[in-house]
């Protein structure tokens, strides 16, 4: 059994509240210290993974439970993190309608779960969630432009930054992304 110092309850919250509050709670404990996370979006898996690795604090582990992902935090020294970085090409919602309409060559990149997606999405959008790009980046070519979607931006933004460091050098995260998208859309029916 994990010994946590602390727990954050984020269960019916879905991102990027999670990696938020796990953000806030992680500044208030001393280093060394455990927190346990439970969430029940499925989209936290990759969610605080990517953030703990990208801040220089200890992903531990995860349990699921019945429906509750239980993830296992240690807070690094201060020597040990590092500052959180944003993904520096941004288009927004309007901005990518524009293109959209006036066509081109770029791919929209939806980086939801499943769920997620098939209830709403931009038409012609590819689905790969975030826990599962890095397996998959040998089916995306690194010439193309990628336009990469998630609910608020956050997800993407996490998207947008692994596939930078992994040589693709025309990555666009889109902002605020599907919660205030406006343009067309389809859904699984």
């Amino acid at each position: 059994m994990i010994q946590s110092n602390r727990m954050l309850d984020c269960e019916g919250l879905a991102c990027p509240l999670p990696v938020v509050k796990t953000k806030k709670a992680i500044e208030e404990m001393n280093a060394g210290e455990v927190l346990e996370v439970r969430a029940t979006d499925k989209g936290s898996v990759a969610d605080l993974q990517s953030w703990a690795n990208r801040t220089g604090h200890q992903y531990i582990g995860l349990k699921e439970e019945g429906g509750i992902y239980r993830h296992f935090l240690r807070k690094s020294s201060e020597s040990e993190t590092k500052p959180e970085t944003k993904h520096p090409h941004v288009i927004s919602n309007e901005k990518l309608s524009l293109k959209l309409k006036d066509g081109g060559n770029f791919k929209v990149l939806d980086v939801r779960e499943p769920a997620e997606y098939s209830f709403n999405r931009i038409p012609g959008a590819i689905s790969i969630p975030m826990g599962e790009l890095e397996k998959k980046l040998d089916t995306l070519p690194k010439d193309a432009e990628y336009l990469v979607v998630c609910r608020t931006g956050t997800r993407s933004d996490l998207a947008c930054q692994l596939l930078s460091e992994r040589g693709y050098s025309k990555v666009i995260n889109v902002v605020p992304g599907m919660s205030a998208w406006e343009g067309p859309m389809e859904r699984d029916e």
